[in-house]
């Protein structure tokens, strides 16, 4: 008898025979978003055994991919750390994307002698579904889900040495902002990484709304479960009571949040009067904590917070830190060449040399 995963890999093979050689149903009724990956790549004329180059964005777009996630590197940077610990002994390493899959930053234990794994982690490699087909990155992307793969399960022969888990992340807008990738190479399957990464994913979320600029935070949660986690819906509210930005647990308990958009203002979306909440943002928790009326007729718990009081542990970092991982990691990616990291950058050599020297 076949182990279990060794089985897991022959029925793996059997559903692709099926969808990519016979036309069929693949039989992934738990995972429908698996098999519709496989057939847009094959509508998109893409076909499992074509080679996989795993591009660079053109330098100038790369410019502007860095440009445009200044804030989002910031706020993934302390998750990506402490995720960074927690896969150290797995062989898995995190991946973080923008919107479009392209890469903008790796970490973790990452074999910088295996190809495999430097092909993927380069800053500017495109891993959109267009561009390498089915993946978590890829999958996650276009189904807005969590996501898990394993081996075979990526559409390509060339990436079926990999392992991956991947979850979106939404900015304050309630727009998709990119994707947080767990990868393996040849490691054996951990399914429960998913659960992992779409919790560092909603980290990333809850740092970009409290990166938006507020007078008042509210932190929101059904009654019975506690405020002060990652798990709370956050509101972001300036002087005036108009909503700033929330994040996606927030347009989840609140639908007048995910529609509203930057014009809501607080009366709109609590059938009570909201100036109190700024009086109760002097208290601290629980003495804090109100009872919040939606127009739903629903009630939540409700814990407002002045700018600049978010609790202890949700953390920031500089961004002259950022800027300076930025130079690190190009200059690595370039292996060295600081003349060619400083042309990816945009900058001089002499900047590239006088930053790093600061440290």
């Amino acid at each position: 008898m076949p182990s279990p995963a060794a089985e897991r890999l022959l029925q793996i093979a059997r559903r692709r025979t099926a969808v990519m050689s016979e036309g069929r149903a693949g039989g992934w009724s738990d995972r429908p978003w698996l098999e519709r990956s496989w057939r847009r790549c094959l509508e998109g004329g893409q076909r499992p055994e074509e080679r996989v180059a795993f591009d660079l964005v053109p330098a100038q777009a790369l410019r502007r991919v860095r440009d445009a996630n200044q804030e989002l590197l910031a706020a993934a940077q302390p998750i990506l750390g402490r995720l960074a610990r927690a896969i150290a002994t797995t062989r898995y390493f995190a991946i973080l994307t923008d919107s479009a899959g392209v890469v903008i930053d790796a970490q973790g234990p990452i074999d910088t002698s295996d190809p495999r794994a430097n092909l993927i982690t380069r800053t500017g490699v495109d891993l959109s579904e267009r561009a390498v087909g089915t993946t978590a990155i890829g999958a996650a992307l276009a189904e807005l889900q969590p996501v898990w793969l394993h081996r075979g399960e990526h559409f390509f022969q060339d990436t079926g040495c990999y392992s991956c888990a991947g979850a979106p992340f939404f900015n304050p807008d309630g727009q998709c902002a990119g994707m947080l990738d767990l990868t393996g190479i040849d490691a054996l399957e951990r399914p429960e990484l998913q659960h992992l990464v779409a919790q560092a994913a909603r980290s990333i979320e809850n740092s970009l709304t409290l990166a938006r600029p507020h007078s008042l935070l509210v932190r929101l949660n059904w009654p019975g479960r506690a405020l002060g986690g990652d798990d709370d819906a956050l509101v972001a509210v300036d002087a005036d009571g108009y909503v700033t930005g929330s994040n996606q647990a927030a347009r989840q308990m609140v639908p007048q949040l995910a529609a509203g958009g930057a014009s809501l203002h607080c009366s709109e979306w609590i059938a009570q009067p909201w100036e109190p909440l700024f009086d109760a943002a002097g208290r601290s928790a629980p003495q804090g904590t109100v009872e919040l009326l939606l127009w739903s007729g629903l009630r939540v718990l409700a814990l407002p917070l002045r700018a600049g009081t978010a609790p202890q542990h949700v953390p920031r970092t500089p961004l002259r830190d950022v800027e300076i991982a930025m130079i690190r990691r190009a200059v690595a990616d370039a292996r060295g060449n600081v003349t060619q990291a400083a042309q990816a950058l945009g900058i001089s050599r002499a900047t590239v040399y006088r930053k790093l020297s600061k440290r």
